[in-house]
């Protein structure tokens, strides 16, 4: 019969016409139904590698466009099929029914096929919309990867060129040394020798008794509230114990401190040391033990965001309080976000050795910490060079009040505050230093004292008060030393 031939040869033709597109449905390890399709590639007898992926989805796109294309032309043709079947039906009507059944059959298993046909084609339509997304993700991931690749680029080259910077500056001395040194880290300081010659010369020391700088003044004030904290007056300084000594150049004077306060994730413990030798000081040094501390092992090293000046920075309720290099203003540094969160400008104060204590160092703003709060220490063209102290607002570095005493600031080898009352002292060299000056906030007042301090290494370039612990903390020639003191509530005298 010419239409069962012809329907027969049209059957032969689509099914060897290319199903190369296989769709798969089974449960997976958690029982949930999958569905699975597959397309196998014309040209490729294996997977291409994971650096080809974005390749490989492009053979799958023309792949499945091909597929699709072959699929339509099929549709097409079992459409015309179906025609055909159908007219020849209808011109056969009279034929016999045993042959009438017979293409009856053929026309239900042709429209079967199509519908399967059709089923697969959905399936196709649906892979290949997915795979458009998994496209989609790939080359934003991509996308990601190549900025991350740039970010670390230029934080390797960053990181290359600071290195360089340090070996270029560092002393030959202090390779050598093994002590201040953590895996991955060392305590460096970049430094210049002509820097260090100048902070070092000053004119020449020269002890005058007190009654011919200060003449005691009394004022009758009454005293502020800042003098009831339980407080009393300096009677007494130990003899100086060394907790550790710095063995480079970097090292012969800095300032080292802990938080009187302290904020988590700091501790009572928690040490910070910095190196002002240089030009360019901008590492500080946190050690979350004192035995850390003493044995030169950094937990952290911080980098600021702009250089410092001086050996007047404090550390007080978690944040960094320093002097911006060659400036008047002063910083607080949140160290939990390393971030700076305030700065101010000291009004008319000096700075870059303009008014700077006997030993130099350009010591023109010097930090304090007390049981009263935060305060800055400097002097002004207006107080023709002598002492002024100001209160600072710890958040926003608001000067809260200031006071200007009859302290001449370059007569002073440093300064330091307890409970609201300044204190000097005589000689940054000489063993047989003194607390020479006091001026009390709170009554307005001064008078000379002759307290005995000793610089034991006579290079004394930095003394601050802890209030927390009661000791006067202090960096003399390399070493770092602490003063227990005796204060006149104990009912003890000197």
């Amino acid at each position: 019969m010419p239409a069962a031939q012809l329907l027969l040869l049209a059957c032969l033709v689509w099914g060897t016409g290319a199903r190369t597109a296989q769709l798969r449905k089974a449960n997976d390890r958690s029982g949930r139904c999958q569905y699975t399709f597959t397309v196998a590639s014309p040209n490729e007898a294996s997977c291409p590698e994971q650096g080809q992926a974005m390749l490989a989805i492009q053979d799958l796109q023309r792949d499945s466009s091909t597929q699709r294309t072959d699929l339509d032309a099929a549709k097409a043709r079992l459409s015309s099929l179906e025609n055909l079947l159908h007219r020849l039906m209808l011109g056969q009507g009279a034929g016999p029914p045993e042959a009438q059944e017979g293409l009856q059959t053929e026309l239900d298993t042709l429209r079967t096929e199509r519908e399967q046909l059709e089923t697969q084609t959905r399936d196709l339509e649906v892979a290949y919309s997915n795979l458009l997304r998994d496209k989609t993700l790939l080359e934003e991931e991509k996308r990601r990867l190549e900025q991350e690749n740039e970010d670390l680029a230029r934080r390797l080259a960053s990181s290359s060129q600071e290195a360089a910077r340090l070996r270029r500056g560092q002393c030959p001395r202090a390779q050598e040394s093994s002590q201040d040194m953590l895996p991955g880290s060392r305590e460096v300081s970049p430094w210049n020798l002509d820097t260090l010659a100048f902070q070092e010369l000053k004119s020449e020391l020269t002890e005058v008794p007190a009654s011919q700088i200060l003449k005691e003044s009394t004022s009758g004030q009454p005293r502020s509230e800042e003098g009831s904290n339980g407080c009393g007056a300096l009677t007494w300084v130990g003899e100086p114990v060394t907790l550790r000594t710095a063995e480079m150049i970097t090292g012969k004077y800095g300032v080292w401190m802990r938080d009187p306060k302290p904020a988590h994730p700091s501790t009572q413990e928690t040490t910070w040391r910095i190196d002002t030798v240089g030009t360019d000081i901008r590492q500080v040094f946190e050690y979350s033990l004192i035995s850390q501390f003493e044995q030169g092992y950094p937990s952290k090293v911080y980098v600021l965001p702009r250089p410092l000046e001086s050996t007047g920075a404090v550390v007080y309720g978690g944040s960094l309080y320093f002097q911006g290099a060659d400036s008047r203003t002063v910083f607080r540094y949140e160290l939990s976000t390393e971030m700076v969160k305030a700065e101010k400008e000291i009004p008319g104060a000096g700075y870059h050795g303009q008014f700077p204590y006997s030993w130099g160092g350009y010591t023109d703003i010097d930090l304090a910490v007390d049981e009263v709060g935060l305060w800055v220490i400097y002097s002004t063209e207006d107080a023709k060079g002598a002492i002024v102290l100001s209160r600072l607002n710890p958040e926003n570095l608001k000067l809260e009040r200031t006071w200007e005493t009859n302290i001449r600031k370059q007569s002073v080898a440093n300064a330091f505050v307890i409970c609201g009352t300044l204190y000097t002292v005589s000689s940054y060299s000489s063993t047989d230093a003194t607390v020479n000056f006091a001026y009390d906030t709170g009554t307005g007042s001064s008078k000379t004292l002759s307290i005995p301090f000793k610089n034991r290494y006579k290079y004394s370039s930095m003394i601050d008060y802890n209030p927390r612990e009661r000791k006067l903390f202090a960096w003399d020639n390399f070493n770092m030393v602490t003063y227990d003191i005796k204060l006149s509530q104990d009912g003890k005298s000197p």
